[in-house]
């Protein structure tokens, strides 16, 4: 699938406001349904929300929104210890660092 580049920092703005962490949890806090069904809604009302705009970098928007407070949920549950957290997600302490990094955790 090909996603166009956005044309304006504007539209960008306006697409990444859209799929936030507000909606996700709002949707499965409501409907108590399960987490796969909330994002699927959440990305179907991102598209429908673009109203003919191009999407750029969807895959790396939605991880982020995800992978952020899945971390640092993780790292509450672990009490920081690195260590216990890479293992309760099934990754290495290497990987689980630069994601810590990468998300300014």
């Amino acid at each position: 699938m090909y996603l166009a580049k956005a044309g304006t920092d504007k539209q960008k703005a306006r697409q990444q406001n859209t799929l936030t962490n507000r909606t996700l949890c709002a949707t499965h806090a409501e409907a108590k349904e399960p987490l796969r069904k909330c994002v699927r809604e959440a990305v179907d009302s991102y598209f429908e929300q673009l109203d003919g705009h191009d999407c750029n970098a969807l895959y790396r928007l939605v991880m982020a929104e995800v992978e952020t407070p899945l971390l640092q949920a993780v790292m509450d549950h672990a009490d920081g210890n690195q260590t216990v957290a890479a293992q309760l997600l099934g990754i290495s302490r290497g990987t689980l660092r630069k994601k810590l990094k990468e998300y300014d955790i």
